[in-house]
């Protein structure tokens, strides 16, 4: 399968730029009203946090040099980078920040390093709770093309707003290295975002277009249990379906590993009622929504790891804040689908009671009407055979989260003309 992916992949990105019609020198049309621009990448902003792996979000950043790899779902012809201080307590001060096209590893394509300016300089201090996008970088960007943003931290950090599991390998150096075209004084790695929450592009033939797809949910949307730097997750399995079927959308990920709908916790991200509106209403450039949340609300009032049990929650209560998100994506003229949630038979999970939640919740989902469409995530890796676990084909081995096997057969479970 991973060879088969791969070929795959590589024809996609020849499709997509030969779609997008990019120039090495064209600039965006700009109008009298300014460039239109889209999302093409996101992960949704965490307070500082390691309650799996170590990371770097507790302890911050002081004269070093953060390396960070991406990779877009839709290109343009440039760019510009948005940086988030949502959960600091102090200023942050970005010394400097460039954007380039990936080589391999921490490495950067020589040619295409751009300075980012932000309102025309080169440092820029985000107050507390802030967040900002910086100026365009005149760097066409094909879709499915990974771009590196290497951020130089000169100042004392303190604790870092981070995104926690990005399935991506991130670099540290000591030092200024912003313009460095090779990875080695990158010796440092980790597999968290730091301080970068979003990427837009603006020109293009899909200039002006707004038919982008935001997926919205917990550790299945995020990718966990997909292979490190593979792009596996199922978002970027449904860009590709997009972009084969020739009908190329940006898709980017708003998931959150153990994010609830109705409970905050102190290491899985405000709840889904709160953070909806900064994650997914203020994305520009998107048309539809994929709510995939909730079954963190009904397991995590059993589980004991990685922290207490959050408190408990009917199905009841789970479908109204289903509803609330509804409302607030209609509100702002989305297309709502639902998404079923998937099995959790022989996983922590795994109760008498969490079962019937979760039946009760799919069961809402599937026939009240109240998305505009339903893609049946739960019947699309579930074992024919037992169909209240996972595909072991399908499984990456918690009975929870499935692999990438799995991730591609979620995306290919989503009807493309409902989105």
């Amino acid at each position: 399968m991973h060879t088969t992916n791969t070929l795959r992949r590589a024809a996609i990105a020849v499709i997509t730029a030969a779609t997008l019609g990019l120039a090495p020198t064209a600039l965006a049309d700009t109008g009298h009203q300014g460039p239109s621009w889209r999302a093409a990448w996101a992960a949704s902003p965490q307070a500082p946090t390691a309650p799996f792996t170590a990371n770097w979000s507790q302890q911050g950043f002081e004269d070093q040099t953060v390396r960070q790899v991406v990779r877009v779902t839709t290109g343009g012809t440039r760019a510009r980078i948005e940086l988030t201080n949502r959960y600091g307590s102090t200023p942050l001060r970005i010394t400097g920040a460039t954007v380039a096209r990936t080589a391999e590893g921490g490495a950067v394509r020589p040619g295409s390093v751009r300075p980012l300016r932000f309102d025309g300089r080169a440092s820029v201090t985000i107050p507390a709770g802030g967040t900002l996008l910086s100026d365009a970088a005149n760097l066409p960007v094909e879709a499915f093309g990974s771009l590196t943003v290497t951020l130089y931290l000169a100042e004392r950090t303190g604790p870092a707003t981070f995104h926690h599991i990005s399935s991506a390998t991130s670099y540290r150096a000591d030092g200024d290295h912003r313009g460095d075209l090779t990875g080695t004084a990158f010796r440092e790695t980790s597999a968290s975002w730091y301080f970068l929450s979003g990427v837009e592009v603006t020109g293009g033939r899909d200039s002006g277009r707004r038919n982008g797809v935001v997926t919205f949910g917990d550790s299945i949307t995020d990718g966990v249990g997909s292979r490190l730097d593979a792009n596996g997750r199922y978002p970027d399995e449904l860009a590709e379906r997009l972009a084969e079927a020739g009908r190329p959308r940006a898709v980017v990920n708003h998931g959150i590993a153990g994010n609830q709908v109705v409970n905050d916790t102190t290491w899985a991200g405000e709840k889904a009622l709160t953070r909806f509106r900064q994650d997914v209403l203020t994305e520009p450039g998107v048309r539809t929504v994929v709510v995939l949340e909730g079954i963190n609300d009904i397991g995590g009032s059993t589980a004991t790891f990685p922290a207490p049990p959050t408190p408990d929650v009917s199905a009841a209560r789970l479908i109204e804040g289903h509803r609330t998100l509804i409302r607030e994506a209609h509100a702002k003229g989305l297309k709502v689908v639902g998404a079923t949630l998937t099995p959790i038979k022989g996983s922590s999970y795994d109760t008498p009671a969490n079962e019937a939640k979760r039946e009760a919740v799919n069961d809402w989902i599937r026939t009240s009407g109240a998305y505009d469409a339903v893609v049946d995530f739960d019947r699309a890796v579930a074992d024919p055979a037992d169909p209240d676990r996972i595909l072991p084909a399908y499984d990456s081995g918690d009975g929870l989260h499935p692999n990438d096997a799995g991730y591609a057969a979620m995306a290919g479970a989503v009807d493309l003309d409902e989105l």
